[in-house]
């Protein structure tokens, strides 16, 4: 077994990514697909905790600006992660692996309560953690979810998985000559704009000195990173 460079990690990916080929909705065959991915990981006896967006399903801060109150748009957002989240464990278990959805709204018929200790315990065990429902406050996005949660748990290294593999200086699906970035400091992604995370998610990730790395969700990225090989872009200290 290779050796880990990465132990335990926070893995995030967007509710946009379920949807595949759509608009919106969860395509199962995508979701599969991705968990074929993480198991891929979970073989290699990576302790991992995920957060899942849910823009597949509804934009809290979209409604938002259509004139939905903020807060209830938002808490509406957090419901959306859940399922998401659901969907994910039932592929994952399909494959084999026990998880866990721990969601910050209480919700004790569907999953349990995000209890730090007991997320904790469930890593320790090899579950899959999948944290839901964001913080459980409105106004935070699910990128401030996913570093607050990396944070508590002690993970290693904060993964985001996308369509592209690493941070360009512009849209690489829509500009050809788009630049990559091998590594930039937490100050430049913030400064720059270049759409790792919000400024809060990597403000989080600096004081705690957590790097951020952006790979591709498929093509093998996530182990990769894992094992401490050279892909994507990692965004860390000077």
């Amino acid at each position: 077994m290779p050796q880990l460079r990465y132990k335990r990690m926070l893995l995030k990916i967007s509710g946009e990514a379920l949807a595949g080929q759509n608009r919106f909705g969860i395509d199962p065959a995508t979701v599969s697909a991705i968990c074929g991915e993480i198991s891929n990981v979970l073989h290699h006896g990576v302790e991992l905790a995920m957060v899942i967006g849910g823009g597949n399903i509804f934009r809290g801060l979209a409604a938002s600006t259509q004139g939905m109150d903020r807060s209830s748009a938002d808490y509406m957002g957090m419901l959306a992660t859940v399922m998401n989240a659901v969907a994910v464990q039932d592929a994952l278990e399909k494959l084999g692996h026990a998880t866990r959805v721990l969601s910050a709204i209480t919700m004790q018929e569907v999953c349990e309560p995000y209890i730090r200790r007991r997320a904790e315990r469930h890593l320790e065990k090899g579950r899959v953690v999948i944290c839901a429902a964001g913080t459980g406050n409105p106004y935070f996005t699910t990128d401030t979810a996913a570093a607050l949660r990396g944070m508590e748990l002690k993970c290693e290294a904060i993964v985001k998985a996308t369509k592209v593999d690493g941070i360009y200086d512009k849209d690489p699906m829509k500009f050809s000559d788009a630049v990559k970035y091998k590594s930039v400091t937490y100050d430049e992604a913030i400064q720059k704009r270049l759409g790792v995370m919000d400024a809060t998610a990597i403000s989080l990730a600096m004081e705690n000195n957590v790097p951020i790395i952006v790979c591709n969700m498929f093509n093998g990225d996530i182990t990769r990173v894992a094992l401490g090989e050279d892909v994507g872009t990692i965004v860390q200290g000077e």
